[in-house]
């Protein structure tokens, strides 16, 4: 990829100048600044992985511009609502401390009751939120990339003035988390990510998280948990093997300009002098 795809504006000019001058990190730490002086609650289901997040109008303009969760439709009033994937909820709740998570029930979930919950809904948990907070962390925006077939798409900046750059695909390895079941076990998997990332303008971006221990029991093994990032392009023949073209055109030198005039006139003078040896060979045959 040469690099980022910016939206255009009306006006014909790409959105890389505003995105400069509002960095996502200070977003995310306004965001995060807010937050914590209310203290919203998000409620998570019971059985399942999305909560809801009331906050206030400006809340929801941070919120929209940081790029976390999706924007519930409601009939007005005090608070907006947000809808929260399982890791942006643990990520406001664990690595930005926040929010509070409470059940449907209204009890107030700890980070490691919160951990257990999203874990007991779905064992992938906790390498798709290393993957996700690794890349949050660095300022990428993350959302999810089911409709690409990968587990993440990031964006460089906010979706709506930059699109996204990388297809994201976490595999997991080590000892906890070897037995697996993850992507790429074979090459045909390896070729589909790459022919449909490609095919879409994004780069494939493997996240392999790996593990030195085997208990994944509480947050704290997210220490424990090292991310390796790969980038990985399809080969195309038709695009590197070299290219047929016309031989360029050299100006001959002022020499080469007349010693190329006299191999011209000798080569005239040999075709006369063989065409009159010629001539006079077939007479004398006549003749006798």
């Amino acid at each position: 990829m040469s690099g980022p795809r910016w939206k255009k504006a009306k006006d014909g000019k790409d959105f890389s100048a505003l995105a400069a001058a509002s960095p996502m990190s200070s977003i995310v730490a306004e965001l995060q600044s807010s937050l914590k002086r209310s203290r919203p609650v998000a409620t998570i289901s019971s059985h399942g992985e999305d909560a809801i997040l009331g906050v206030s109008p400006h809340q929801a303009i941070l919120l929209n511009q940081a790029a976390f969760g999706r924007f519930v439709e409601n009939a007005g009033g005090e608070k907006q609502w947000f809808q929260l994937g399982a890791e942006e909820v643990f990520y406001l709740c664990h690595a930005l401390k926040c929010v509070v998570v409470e059940l449907e029930s209204g009890k107030q979930m700890s980070e490691g009751e919160l951990w257990d919950h999203l874990c007991s809904a779905s064992e992938s948990f906790p390498e798709m939120y290393k993957a996700y907070s690794h890349l949050r962390s660095k300022n990428w925006v993350v959302r999810s990339g089911l409709q690409y077939g990968t587990d993440f798409i990031a964006y460089r900046h906010h979706p709506a003035l930059v699109h996204s750059e990388f297809a994201v695909v976490v595999v997991p390895e080590g000892a906890e988390l070897g037995g697996r079941c993850g992507r790429l076990k074979v090459w045909s998997d390896l070729l589909c990510a790459l022919r449909a990332s490609g095919s879409v303008a994004k780069t494939l971006l493997v996240l392999t998280i790996s593990s030195s221990i085997c208990e994944l029991g509480s947050p704290d093994c997210l220490e424990q948990l090292f991310v390796h990032e790969r980038t990985i392009t399809r080969w195309i023949a038709q695009q590197c093997r070299e290219q047929r073209c016309e031989p360029c055109r050299v100006e001959p030198s002022k020499e080469e300009e007349g010693h190329t005039r006299e191999t011209v006139v000798l080569n005239y003078w040999g075709v006369i002098l063989g065409f009159t040896v010629l001539s006079t060979l077939l007479v004398y045959k006549l003749r006798f």
